[in-house]
């Protein structure tokens, strides 16, 4: 269920406070959930998501859900949202853009914003100036004040195999969270070094041991 309003309602099922979804511009700039640069693995349709407009894409399978889908379903079902821009190649700042001009006509701020591409994080910064933005790396950079300050997010995000007690000790004082974790002894390692929460697959394993 990745990138799927099913998948939003089946968290808010189980308890999920929080969810996490990728955003991607189809060839005529409508952002749609995808994770992936083709439509092949997720869709009943093929070919480059930047190279299909959207109404094609919606042609070859309904399911497949918009940005305004999205977040009309965290709205309705009182879910926070990590909205990932997820850029083709060459499409960063055109994606940051696109998504962030979206989101300051529709959205009511109630999440964050972020991008491995940082290209794409500054572009939709520029548009959104007052918004949450979270800092998302793989492992945290020698250079992350830089890019901190660049940002200016309200936590970092980081690949959870990826964290050490002195990458803990670097962020002391800010909030930060880790990728992906679907084991409860991971969960509790992390959050004793101070963790702020943690990205899983398997909410149905990790929320009745945090209830």
């Amino acid at each position: 269920m990745e990138n799927s309003l099913a998948g939003l309602e089946v968290a808010a099922r189980l308890g999920c406070m929080a969810v996490e979804f990728d955003v991607m511009l189809t060839a005529d700039g409508v952002p749609i959930l995808m994770h992936d640069e083709t439509l092949d693995r997720t869709t009943c349709c093929t070919g480059r998501v930047a190279e299909r407009n959207f109404a094609d894409i919606r042609a070859g399978d309904p399911a497949v859900p918009t940005l305004a889908d999205a977040i009309a379903t965290c709205r309705r079902l009182g879910l926070w949202a990590n909205i990932e821009l997820k850029p083709a190649a060459g499409h960063e700042e055109e994606t940051g853009a696109g998504v962030a001009a979206w989101l300051a006509a529709h959205w009511d701020g109630r999440g964050v914003i972020s991008s491995f591409s940082e290209k794409s994080a500054l572009a939709a910064r520029r548009h959104l100036p007052d918004a949450p933005f979270a800092l998302l790396c793989d492992a945290l950079p020698a250079d992350w004040q830089d890019a901190r300050a660049r940002l200016c997010p309200v936590a970092v995000h980081l690949d959870a195999d990826l964290v050490d007690p002195a990458v803990a000790a670097a962020l002391a004082g800010r909030p930060w969270v880790c990728y992906t974790v679907n084991e409860r002894s991971t969960a509790d390692h992390l959050f004793a070094l101070g963790c702020a929460g943690v990205f899983t697959d398997r909410p149905d394993l990790l929320l009745p041991a945090f209830a």
